[in-house]
């Protein structure tokens, strides 16, 4: 689960991590006020959306007055903000953040995520901050460090020491970053985070380090235990058709193709969808009805599927196990019956079942297309799909 930048900065003060003097707004009119309340000279005025590169869309932008906050907050509420992180369609922008501005000498990058192949959480920091740290990792690697917290010794002194020699921070600026790392390590753990990062981590004219920016991911199967967590969620920031999904416990995500995919298994949704590119085609998901569903979940997840506009066909491929084919059929049969079916649907089922899963669609008269095996079941959705298989 992701929050906006104003939620994970406010998460950032309570864990004693220094961010500039801000808040957000949800009118013109309030960022106006919070730059007025704040003083100064200069503000930035940020759109708050689950999407990095914000700055390069338009959605960072410098203010010289009260005023002047007010008319780039009107100018960006309200609109959908297109970053090359949100697609063509954008996300939509509903609240601003409003910050004073500092002058920076150097800006840094530090996150904290779990590193997959030990296990263990880790450290990542490089002298190229507010740039693509992936861009960073492939053109000049030697710019970043890590360094790997093992579980039972936690957070060491001597970490925090390197990352700061690494980054050419030494004296008060070594202590305040093991603050910022200390108080990102606690975070992470008592509030069962992914990823935090810090991009830019800066220095200001003035000598002090702060986050200037701030992104927390959240685990989703641990947010439940976490109330004051969940209720940072913004549904609005997220694919409707994934919000529908998780409300009957399916396991759904979006992609650019045009060929839908139901599927019982997360191993077998991999192979099924990588075997319609193999056969020139493209999924327009990945969905995972899990292994013990039923008809209701069954109907609930193809019309899911069909909602999608770009779908051009339908490829669903059941292996019974634990579930049984023919209850499988009997949630498609519902799903078409209640929708007005305009493309091409091709079933394949195996395991538990199967020959009476497939007799209820033969007998349908509904025109579902069944195919024996996998590999044929490809071809034919790639090719209804308009494909070339």
């Amino acid at each position: 689960m992701n929050i906006h930048e104003y939620q994970a900065k406010q998460l950032f003060r309570e864990f004693g991590i220094p961010v500039p003097n801000g808040g957000y707004a949800e009118t013109a009119p309030q960022a106006a006020q919070l730059a007025a309340e704040m003083g100064g000279d200069g503000w930035v005025v940020k759109a708050q959306v689950h999407a990095g590169a914000r700055g390069k869309a338009g959605g960072v932008q410098f203010a010289d007055s009260a005023e002047e906050v007010r008319q780039q907050a009107q100018r960006m509420l309200g609109t959908r903000l297109v970053t090359a992180q949100t697609g063509a369609e954008g996300l939509p922008v509903e609240a601003v953040m409003v910050e004073a501005t500092n002058a920076i000498s150097r800006e840094f990058y530090l996150s904290l995520l779990i590193d997959r192949a030990t296990n263990r959480m880790m450290f990542v920091a490089s002298v190229a901050g507010g740039m693509d740290i992936e861009a960073v990792a492939r053109e000049t690697p030697e710019k970043i460090i890590s360094t790997s917290i093992h579980p039972a010794a936690g957070l060491q002194p001597y970490q925090c020491r390197k990352v700061a020699k690494a980054l050419g921070i030494e004296g008060q600026q070594g202590k305040t970053l093991a603050t910022i790392m200390t108080g990102m390590y606690t975070l992470f753990l008592e509030k069962d985070a992914s990823q935090i990062e810090i991009n830019p981590l800066v220095e200001t004219a003035a000598g002090d380090i702060i986050a200037l920016d701030a992104k927390i991911n959240f685990d989703d199967n641990a947010v439940a235990a976490h109330p004051d967590i969940l209720a940072l969620r913004d549904e609005g920031q997220e694919d409707e058709k994934e919000c529908k999904a998780k409300q009957f416990d399916l396991n759904y995500i979006t992609l650019e193709g045009n060929i839908g995919c139901m599927v019982n298994g997360a191993g077998l949704a991999m192979a099924t969808m990588d075997l319609v590119k193999f056969k020139g085609g493209a999924p327009a998901n990945f969905l995972d009805v899990g292994g013990g569903t039923n008809a209701d979940k069954v109907a609930e997840a193809f019309k899911l599927i069909l909602s999608d506009r770009h779908v051009k066909a339908v490829l669903v491929n059941i292996f019974g196990g634990i579930v049984q084919c023919d209850v499988i059929a009997e949630g498609i049969l519902a799903a078409v019956k209640e929708i007005d079916l305009t493309v091409p649907v091709v079933i394949r089922l195996e395991g538990t079942n199967a020959d009476q899963g497939m007799a209820l669609l033969n007998e349908s008269g509904l025109g579902l297309v069944t195919a024996e095996d996998l590999n044929h079941a490809a071809e034919q959705a790639v090719a209804l799909a308009g494909g070339v298989a």
